[in-house]
Order: structure tokens, then C-alpha cells, then sequence
């Protein structure tokens, strides 16, 4: 365990001890993290994560906490929260360079504004730069890596810059799992702004028309099968309304789990593990996990990873 004394010799910026998680993530779910902390600037973040890579302490990054799930007991760790300081958007010659903690919201009001076209169909969805780069985040068709230049990462200890065809980028997936990533750079082509805003707004109607933005959620529980949609899916299981103590899955859109009052993560697992069951037991098709799992058990993520059990045995 590393002590409160170590840690204030190497991080400048706000410590909080066994914060509640809850209160960090979309869905308002999850137990306290050892250590919460608010870097005061971009060297603070690559020294604290040095310090805890040379003690081998777990750490954890986020932003808004859109797409996590925390478990009860909480996260044996530090929790970094890049949200307020890595907050930077900046046009170098052709290229838009956004710090990882830019909101994703902030990022498309930007290249609208500056008439670059192809990030209107990431409106509405939450979340920062940098999650939304290691998620390789998109809908209706488009991905944030379609503009992608280069990403700025900090990768075994060292920050680096990874063009674009080495980052490993893939359907809800990147190279940089393993990785703090720091800023990305992107390239788009220029249109109307006045078009681009439109398409906005039609997008972001059609998305709060279709999803439960009401109500704390996880976002997508489950990344799409190929050639397929979880969402239909898990609603032709006849799942949507399902309820398990203060979680729901969605009666609006059955990809995603709601928090309807006083939710537990083991409230919105166990539907996960229920929805997983039950379309694999009636299409055979294993849905994999979109949300991350933090705090999780080995023996509880393979609940979500391996065959059901009534089917393996």
C-alpha cells in the first residue's frame, strides 16, 4: 500500500481518501477508491503515474466515468480523474490537437464552429477525449479513429506519439489499453458549419429520442456483434423492463441499464450476466462487454468472458 506521506513527496494536486465512486460515474454506482485524485497539471499526471507504475500500485484513469462499471466494494487503488486540467483544444497548421480530458461535447462544438466536418455523429455521447480514443468511440456509422493523425500516450513510462496505423484501432477498441493517453491529434475535411449543425441537431434528436438519457446508465452495455445489434438482440429476449433491485434494463433501449433508485453495481451486473445468458441460450451469439468492469473479481468477469455455466457444463 503506498502511503499518503510517499505519495504527497511526488503529486502536487487534490488527494481524496476512500472517495465514492458513485459520484464519479454516469451510472452512480460503486464503492470507494482508496486514493481519488485531481491532478494540478499535465506533469503531475505523468509523474504520479510513474510513481505508481514503480510501486506497482493499481491505478485507474477516467473522465466522466461514462462507460464504467465500479464494483460495491469499490477499486483497491487510485482513481486519476484527467476531467478539469488536460482540457486544451488548439488548430496547429491543419490539425486539431484536443488534450485527453476535453469533453467529448466541447470537441464537436469546436470543429463545428471551425467548419471540420466528421465528429457530429460522436453529439450526445458522454465522456472525454481520451476514453473516447481507447474506446475507439462512434455511431451511426463513423468512428473518432476515421480522423485520427496521431495520439500522444504515456506508454512505459515514456510519452510517445503513435501514428494512426500503429495504434491498433478496432470495432470499441484501440492499442492503448494499457496505456495513459495524454492528447490526440486529427485531421478533417471542411464543410458549412451551418450543414454541420444541422446534422447535430438531428443526430442528437434521434439519439435522446432512442435512449434513456433521463436517468443515470451505463451507456452501451455490450459492443454489437457483427452484422448484428445487441439491442435487438436482448429486447427479442423479451428483457427490456427487466428489473433487479434500483437497475433496469432500459424499456426505451435494451443495450442500456438505468439506475431508477438506489441502484447497486451488483444490481447492474447481475442483469448484465442475465442479458449475456439469455441471448447466447436462444441465438448462441456471446455478447461481449463495452462497459469496463473496475474492482471485479477474476471469478466475477468470467461470468462475462466464458461460456454460461449452465451451457458449459
Amino acid at each position: 500500500m503506498v502511503s499518503l506521506e510517499d505519495l504527497q513527496k511526488v503529486f502536487r494536486g487534490e488527494i481524496k481518501i476512500s472517495e465514492s465512486l458513485s459520484q464519479h460515474t454516469w451510472i452512480k454506482v460503486g464503492g470507494p477508491a482508496d486514493y481519488y485524485l485531481k491532478p494540478s497539471d499535465r506533469e503531475d499526471i505523468i509523474n504520479v503515474v510513474r510513481f505508481f507504475r514503480d510501486c506497482d500500485f493499481p491505478y485507474l484513469i477516467i473522465g466522466r466515468g461514462s462507460n464504467l462499471l465500479v464494483h460495491d466494494y469499490g477499486f483497491r487503488g487510485a482513481v486519476i480523474n484527467l476531467e478539469d486540467i488536460m482540457s486544451d483544444i488548439r488548430v496547429e497548421d491543419d490539425t486539431v490537437v484536443v488534450d485527453a480530458g476535453v469533453w467529448i461535447s466541447t470537441f464537436v462544438d469546436f470543429c463545428i464552429k471551425k467548419g471540420y466536418a466528421g465528429t457530429e455523429m460522436l453529439a450526445g455521447i458522454p465522456g472525454t477525449i481520451g476514453g473516447a480514443v481507447i474506446m475507439n468511440a462512434g455511431a451511426y456509422g463513423g468512428e473518432i479513429s476515421d480522423y485520427i493523425v496521431e495520439v500522444e500516450v504515456l506508454r512505459d513510462a515514456k510519452v510517445v506519439k503513435v501514428k494512426k496505423e500503429d495504434a491498433g484501432f478496432a470495432y470499441r477498441n484501440s492499442g492503448f489499453k494499457n496505456d495513459v493517453v495524454l492528447s490526440a491529434s486529427f485531421r478533417f475535411p471542411k464543410k458549412d458549419k451551418d450543414d454541420l449543425m444541422q446534422v447535430r441537431r438531428e443526430l442528437l434528436i434521434k439519439r435522446n429520442a432512442a435512449q434513456p438519457v433521463n436517468f443515470p446508465n451505463t451507456g452501451s452495455i455490450f459492443k454489437n456483434p457483427e452484422g448484428n445489434f445487441a439491442a435487438k438482440l436482448i429486447e427479442s429476449c423479451g428483457l427490456k423492463g427487466k428489473r433487479i433491485g434500483g437497475a433496469m434494463i432500459s424499456d426505451l433501449h435494451a443495450n442500456f441499464i438505468v439506475n431508477v433508485g438506489n441502484a447497486t453495481a451488483k444490481d447492474v451486473f447481475e442483469l448484465m450476466v442475465l442479458m449475456r445468458n439469455e441471448v447466447f441460450k436462444r441465438f448462441e451469439i456471446l455478447l461481449e462487454n463495452e462497459v469496463l468492469l473496475v474492482g471485479f473479481s477474476a471469478k466475477e468477469t468470467s461470468m462475462l468472458t466464458e461460456l454460461p455455466s449452465e451451457i458449459n457444463s
